[in-house]
């Protein structure tokens, strides 16, 4: 492999290629296809004059090693998967989920900014993305535009976990590597490092993806790095007009030069963001739930404590979001079951046969038994008692998800099935 415009390879490793995505100064990109999984995949193989430069060859290799390493490990749905990873004598790639669409470079420039819901709910789920990694125990270290791929709308993945800083029984942390832009204070100044040099830097993406601009704008590095050191940067609000305050206290706050005054967790931040959306309903229709706001309520219930991030992500996905008004049937006694509901909010009343069997509250789920059992009739009716937001969840959906969200909610159901037999007993027995 080489630059230039020689003529692609046939394929790469078992991987026959359909076109070359990108170039860069150490490696290509080529979108390939996976003949066993029948799905295309990016596979970037390093040019292997890289490894043998003189002066930062041996970086290269380690940074190789160091996403080689992370296949099959990070599994979220806002960060691009790393499949494989081949180091041959004369070929060493990566082998990635396939992405369409490009990163989110484009949109930093004051002619194509994003609308400001856009921004929230993307940094809102870098924010998730990148507290999973460090759960992990991974430490980004170069989030920029660049390295977060986005397909539109605010559907986004997070790329080259190259330069990660692992926590490993290998503690070497790898000085010189990061875009000096988006760099903390404490990276510029080669420090010890923890999660809070990601915050820092995606505070700088989300200042460059609302005004339009870089916070500091040095001639040379040199210049970058005393103003990341020790100049304030303007809100973004002073290069784009309409920003509300509340949103350069975020931003400015991730940006904190001192750590301390910095947000202290990805949980903090990401809360803060997704607050800021329904503070202000930015740019969502009434008749829409934004999906930070969707995610934090899935959070919130009882029902979902044992759900993992990307299983809380998958229902939010899978399920249909209503406000409803008072007065509305939900379910009605005799029709078809198809799905299964929980009530995130307000509160549901139970008939059957024009008697009160039950009153719902926020956090409960009802409809249930056409999943436990199938599709069957439903037994009951269900009308909302006052306004009530509802997570509706299609059987024929669910039963397509993935394994690991279909299991998490067969263990919920079971717990409430327990509760209820406990409840039950206890009523025979008259205590």
């Amino acid at each position: 492999m080489s630059t230039g415009d020689s003529p692609l390879p046939p394929r790469i490793g078992k991987y026959p290629v359909r076109q070359l995505l990108g170039r860069g100064a150490t490696s290509e990109v080529y979108q390939c296809h996976d003949p066993f999984t029948g799905r295309d995949v990016a596979v970037k193989v390093v040019y292997p004059e890289t490894f043998n430069d003189p002066e930062r060859g041996r970086l290269y290799r380690k940074l190789f090693v160091t996403e080689a390493s992370l296949a099959g490990k990070l599994r979220h749905p806002h960060i691009c998967q790393i499949l494989d990873a081949v180091a041959g004598e004369e070929l060493h790639y990566i082998v990635m989920e396939y992405v369409e669409g490009g990163t989110l470079e484009p949109y930093c420039h004051p002619e194509r900014l994003l609308p400001l819901e856009r921004v929230l709910e993307i940094g809102f789920k870098c924010a998730r993305a990148l507290e999973y990694a460090q759960k992990m125990g991974i430490i980004h270290r170069d989030i920029k535009p660049a390295n977060i791929l986005y397909r539109g709308d605010s559907d986004v993945k997070i790329t080259d976990f190259g330069a990660a800083l692992v926590a490993t029984g290998d503690t070497t942390q790898i000085s010189a590597v990061g875009s000096p832009a988006y760099m903390s204070p404490e990276q510029v100044r080669e420090q010890p490092l923890d999660h809070r040099t990601d915050i820092y830097s995606l505070g700088v993406v989300l200042y460059h993806l609302l005004a339009g601009r870089l916070p500091f704008d040095a001639t040379n590095n040199f210049a970058l790095v005393y103003q990341i050191t020790h100049v304030e940067p303007a809100p973004p609000s002073t290069h784009r007009a309409g920003l509300p305050p509340e949103l350069d206290a975020i931003v400015l706050r991730a940006m904190a030069k001192d750590l301390e005054a910095r947000y202290p967790d990805w949980e903090s931040f990401s809360a803060a963001l997704a607050a800021l959306g329904r503070l202000k309903g930015v740019g969502v229709p009434p008749s829409e739930i934004a999906d930070s706001d969707k995610f934090e309520t899935l959070r919130r219930l009882a029902f979902f404590a044992h759900f993992t991030d990307a299983q809380l992500w998958e229902v939010a996905r899978i399920a249909d979001w209503r406000h409803v008004p008072a007065g509305e049937a939900l379910m009605r006694e005799g029709e078809r079951g198809e799905n299964f509901c929980l009530l995130a909010e307000g509160q549901v009343s139970v008939t059957r046969k024009g008697k009160l069997l039950n009153v719902l509250s926020a956090g409960e789920c009802f409809g249930e038994m056409a999943y436990l059992r199938g599709a069957g009739l439903r037994s009951a009716d269900v009308t909302a008692v006052i306004p009530s937001r509802v997570i509706a969840v299609p059987i024929d959906r669910l039963e397509a998800a993935s394994e690991g969200c279909r299991h998490a909610f067969d263990r919920a159901f079971l717990k409430i099935l327990v509760e209820r037999l406990a409840m039950a007993n206890l009523r025979l027995s008259g205590v």
